[in-house]
């Protein structure tokens, strides 16, 4: 078959002059976007080979390329955990093959994550968020301030207002945290984009490696954070959060909030995606998961989305409030940071946004 090991092997040796492979595995579902395969050398090297089966998977792929590129030496080595090196290319059947040397580590679903890795997480996330942002600008890459992420949101607002499906509940709610000035007050930092479980490569409780750069940007820290309110345990969210705060050095006070309105958001993504896509199967699948967050935020005037001017939010608030589980990524793929329907992401490539799980 096309995406064998033996076959990607033989397109590694292709793409890497010299190399002499000993052993190839697949690595991965045989069913999803992208075949891939660990190659050992004779030398002793561990490679990774990926041939995107997809044209959304070849551009995701291009786009992961341009910000490999952006994460020189001298970058890499402000981050404690390892990113995947660039080791070679070939043409393969209209696409490309490309090799990267192996990061080592295992990749943990979002079920599974302790609260001692979810810290691990939350420290991986705030190293990120410190690189400056000319990290970004040199190659070109989007930078977005705080008011375009503001319309970012209202976009995709009007555009799963304009479906007629959105419970009117949930839109009120959302409309008035799009326009609660003090939610958009934060400084953007670079962010990965496009951060799920498994984006994340760790052993034991610590963070290894992080896979997945193509939506690497300048734009809302919440961004990298949302899907960790996904966990069925609170302590999970707490402690990455807390970890992240202690890292960083600087308290955003509505980053929680803004991480529950991501979270909260995304199912309107998915909306939109089956609404473009013409997917029977994935609008009543959307508008079942509206309907059943609006069940779990019906006391909305008694625990707005917005702040409350008197006192600090706090991630367990926020957590309890939306009760809502952030989009989960299969393991190897990263969730996307943006759909179709977000004009403010242009110039990355858009994969379409996971569905997000609902917690009971």
């Amino acid at each position: 078959m096309a995406g064998s090991p033996l076959t990607l092997a033989a397109l590694a040796t292709a793409a890497v002059p010299g190399l002499d492979v000993t052993h190839a595995a697949r690595l991965g579902s045989s069913r999803g976007d992208v075949d891939a395969a660990v190659l050992t050398s004779r030398d002793g090297r561990r490679l990774v080979i990926r041939l995107p089966r997809t044209e959304p998977a070849e551009a995701e792929q291009s786009a992961d390329l341009i910000a490999l590129r952006a994460l020189s030496d001298g970058v890499r080595a402000r981050l404690p955990f390892a990113v995947p090196r660039f080791v070679g290319q070939t043409p393969a059947g209209g696409s490309r093959a490309v090799v990267h040397e192996l990061v080592e580590g295992t990749s943990v679903p979002l079920e599974a994550i302790t609260p001692g890795l979810a810290a691990s997480m939350g420290h991986a996330i705030a190293a990120v968020h410190a690189l400056p942002t000319s990290v970004v600008a040199d190659v070109g890459l989007p930078q977005l301030r705080a008011v375009d992420v503001m319309r970012e949101a209202v976009a995709t607002l009007d555009r799963a207002h304009e479906t007629g499906l959105v419970p009117a509940g949930l839109l009120r709610r959302w409309e008035l945290a799009s326009e609660d000035q003090s939610l958009w007050q934060f400084t953007p930092t670079v962010i990965n984009g496009s951060l799920s479980a498994g984006s994340f490569l760790s052993i034991g409780e610590t963070v290894t490696g992080v896979l997945g750069w193509a939506r690497l940007q300048v734009a809302d820290p919440a961004r990298d954070l949302f899907w960790l309110l996904g966990s069925s345990d609170a302590a999970v969210p707490d402690a990455a959060f807390a970890a992240y705060h202690e890292a960083r050095g600087i308290h955003d006070r509505e980053l929680g909030r803004r991480a529950v309105f991501a979270a909260e958001l995304e199912v309107a993504r998915w909306l939109l995606h089956g609404t473009t896509t013409r997917s029977t199967e994935i609008v009543d699948d959307a508008v079942e998961m509206l309907h059943a967050l609006l069940d779990r935020v019906h006391r909305d005037m008694t625990n707005p989305l917005t702040a409350a001017a008197d006192r600090p939010a706090t991630l367990t608030e926020a957590h309890e409030l939306a009760d809502l589980g952030a989009p989960v990524a299969p393991a190897g793929s990263p969730a996307s940071a943006a759909s179709p329907a977000s004009p403010a992401s242009a110039g990355s490539a858009v994969t379409p946004p996971t569905p997000p799980t609902p917690r009971d």
